[in-house]
Order: structure tokens, then sequence, then C-alpha cells
């Protein structure tokens, strides 16, 4: 490709040992050098490698493949998650995407343990699932606004972890990704939906109570990526205020997995020379349209 990033981008964004969220420039482009004109034609480029081998993953879980991706999307409130699914999966065949949303759960949703409906949403085979918000909202929304027991809550990092290894040991390739914005940018954007109107439907009130406790979601990210970082399911960092980069940098890890794959088109379970003789043998002949009979010509000369 024409313009590449200078240091594979998981090796830039991944959570390592003494990570710092608080250190992190959220209007940095990582690897990045060569600006947004050539961010949005690589993303471009990038997005005809990642339809083939989308159409490949899929047309494997068609022939009996046990193979998945699940592309998690965590970020508060503007972060760019939706962004994401329209510009990077809108890149791709649908029909191989299964996205959920995760908000407050429903009455029914209640009566179950809180990795109940998330297990249900889990991909199928051959495709690419994608979690707008995810299981890990048990240690940020439920853990900031304290909807259960801290001794409780304590308990659920561990969980999560165990929930992700069982996930990948399905046969599921786990990509997480946090998508971190500045509560400058955050503000910005919040403006934005108050000043236009055809963006008042994406406002929230209840947005600004969440806000007000940037700082104790900080924290709470902060924990999630020393806890929940694994080997098997590793956490990716991606500063957020360019919302270009987030897009470049979600499409890159996304590639990089289904090329680890090392997809390959299924073998047919049929013989294919004969089944082209067979076709061949459903051909039509290419014999002339048949001309118009006398009485069809005199009815004719009468509609005239």
């Amino acid at each position: 490709m024409a313009h590449d990033f200078e240091t594979p981008v998981a090796d830039l964004l991944r959570v390592g040992d003494g990570f710092d969220l608080s250190a992190l420039d959220r209007r940095s482009t990582p690897g990045w050098k060569h600006g947004k004109k050539a961010a949005k034609k690589a993303l471009t480029e990038r997005g005809e490698r990642l339809s083939d081998l989308q159409e490949r993953l899929f047309a494997e879980g068609r022939t009996g493949g046990t193979r998945s991706v699940l592309l998690i999307l965590q970020g508060l409130d503007t972060a760019g998650k939706g962004g994401i699914v329209r510009h990077v999966l809108g890149m791709v065949d649908p029909q191989g995407v299964d996205l959920a949303s995760f908000g407050v759960p429903t009455p029914e949703e209640e009566k179950h343990h809180h990795l109940w409906r998330i297990r249900r949403a889990l991909p199928k085979p051959g495709q690419i699932g994608v979690f707008d918000r995810s299981h890990y909202e048990q240690v940020l929304v439920v853990k900031v606004e304290g909807l259960e027991p801290a001794e409780t809550t304590a308990t659920r990092y561990d969980e999560l972890v165990r929930f992700d290894q069982k996930t990948v040991a399905a046969d599921t390739t786990v990509i997480k990704v946090a998508l971190m914005v500045s509560h400058g940018e955050q503000g910005e954007r919040l403006a934005e939906r108050l000043d236009r109107h055809d963006k008042h439907w994406k406002y929230n009130p209840s947005d600004l109570a969440t806000r007000s406790k940037w700082d104790e979601y900080q924290a709470a990210y902060q924990q999630i990526f020393e806890r929940t970082s694994t080997d098997e399911a590793p956490w990716y960092v991606v500063p957020a205020d360019r919302k270009w980069y987030a897009r470049l940098a979600v499409t890159q890890l996304l590639l990089d997995a289904l090329e680890s794959l090392d997809l390959t088109w299924p073998e047919a379970d049929f013989d294919v020379e004969e089944q082209r003789r067979l076709l061949t043998a459903t051909a039509r002949s290419n014999a002339k349209p048949a001309k118009a009979t006398k009485g069809a010509k005199k009815k004719k000369k009468k509609k005239k």
C-alpha cells in the first residue's frame, strides 16, 4: 500500500505493563505520519482487502468452519463507536456481520446473569461480531454508578477474563478496542449535537451526568486495562479525538486479525467438471425468434 503505519498498529496500541491512561495524548496518531487525506485513501484501500477476507471467513462458516471474529468497542459517549460501525464495518457485506448494542438491561435480561445476553449475541461461525458496548459495562457503568455492592463488582474482573478466554477457546478471535476521547473533545461533540437539529436525536441529557463523573470513569477504565488485558484477548487503546485516525486504526486491527487466520476459499464438495458439463447441457439453443403469423400481422395493422 502507498501509505502504511511506521510500526504495526497493534504493537503501538496494545495495553502493556505499566500502561497509564492519564498519559495518553488523545489527539495523537500513533504510527501514522501521513495526515488525514492519506488516511482516508488508506482506509479505502484496506477496505477492499477487508471485504475479501470477510467473504472468505463467511464462506468458511457456511461450509463447516467454526471460526469467527468479535470486535468489542468501548468508549464514553461521543467516542465514535457508531462511526466505526458505519465506516469500517460498512465496507464489508452486511450479511456477514452480527451487530449487538448493549444498553440498560431489559426486564427479561435482568432475570438472568449479566453474561446471559452477551453469550446469546456472540458471533456464529463465519461471522464478524461487533459489540457496541459490551460485558465490560459491568465494571464501568455498574461500578461507577454503584449499581451493585462493591465486593460483588470486585469479583467481576476475573469473571470477565474467564469469559473472554472461553470465547477465544471456542474459535473466536477477540479484538477489544477502547476509543478514548479527551474531555474537551467530548464537550465539543456534545455541543455540536445541540447546535445541529439533525443531531438532536443523538443527544441524551443523561450524557451530562456521565460527563460529570469523568475522573471516575477514567479510573474505571484504567483498572479494566490493568486487570483484563490478557494474551488471549488484549486491550487496544485508540486515541479518538481524530475520528479519521480511530477509523483507520480499528480497520487495521481488524484486518490484521483476519490476516492472521490465513483464510482460504473452501474446496468444492462436488465434481466441478461434472457440474460444468451438466450446466452446459441446460443451455438453450440460439434459434432465431419465430416469425409472426399472418393473423398476428393483420391484428397489428388494425391497431395502427
